[in-house]
């Protein structure tokens, strides 16, 4: 792991295979090992570069608003501050809300965007459904207990948790086993997510992007035809039986679907 000076802020990341460079962007309340299952794949084909965002991991997290405009505005920062021209960019939920504004304002720096769950302005069901998430937050003192309880369940389906019960397990293990997020970081991130609107800047991105959603997301899967119609040189993927983390919930077609895209736009 690294650390490098960013705007007002130290951002702490983890550099990983050979090839183009591909910044990965982790999503509410995770740190850059969110991408473990992703990362074994993708750096056998390219520079995987996972970073902490402002108020996760052991990045700086200062007090003040977040938006995520501002979190686009760091990751443009430590790339050239990194040395890193032109990148392919990559994230889930938060990270893909991240990408879009990345590759708006900087499309100079974004060689291709895969966007995982994402939307494109928070609407009154997004908005109550993290609002919920913050008051579980706060009444268990534990953002990552709170992921576990309250944000898991909208991440996978059904059937993961009736089949695989193991798997969810580890998956909790996991999340416990990162760097603790604390409940004010949480708190302003995840207003962040809340007032989330990069809409009306879709249109500037020129970079081919990759849009994906489960079949069964019910947190932003309805975002899915506002986000292709937007982004010009887009295509859109679904995938069966999955919810909101296709990533985890069947990572081989995951990995195997996404590495696809990026490969087709390497070089």
């Amino acid at each position: 792991m690294a650390k490098i000076k960013v705007n007002d802020i130290t951002m702490n990341y983890e550099q990983e295979g050979t090839g183009d460079p591909l910044v990965l962007i982790p999503y509410l309340a995770a740190d850059h090992a969110c991408y473990a299952f992703q990362v074994a794949e993708y750096a056998k084909h390219f520079t995987c570069i996972s970073i902490d965002l402002r108020g996760t991991g052991e990045s700086d997290k200062p007090e003040g608003a977040y938006s995520t405009e501002l979190l686009a505005d760091d990751v443009a920062a430590f790339m050239q501050a990194a040395g890193i021209q032109k990148a392919h960019v990559s994230g889930l939920s938060l990270g893909a809300a991240i990408g879009m504004w990345l590759a708006a304002k900087y499309p100079d720096q974004v060689k291709s965007l895969s966007l995982h769950g994402g939307w494109t302005k928070t609407d009154p069901f997004i908005k109550t459904v993290v609002e919920g998430w913050q008051a579980l937050a706060k009444a268990l003192n534990s953002p990552a207990e709170m992921v576990i309880l309250g944000i898991f369940p909208w991440c996978f389906t059904a059937e993961l948790y009736a089949g695989k019960p193991d798997y969810i397990a580890s998956l909790a293990g996991f999340v416990r086993s990162r760097p603790a997020q604390p409940l004010a970081a949480f708190i302003q991130q995840s207003n962040a997510v809340m007032a989330h609107d990069v809409e009306a800047q879709l249109g500037k991105i020129t970079a081919p992007t990759q849009i994906t959603f489960g079949r069964h997301d019910q947190l932003t899967g309805r975002f899915a035809d506002r986000i292709k119609g937007n982004i010009r040189d887009s295509e859109l993927l679904v995938f069966e039986g999955c919810a909101h983390a296709a990533l985890y919930e069947n990572v081989a077609e995951f990995n195997d679907k996404t590495l696809q895209f990026l490969k087709r736009h390497a070089g």
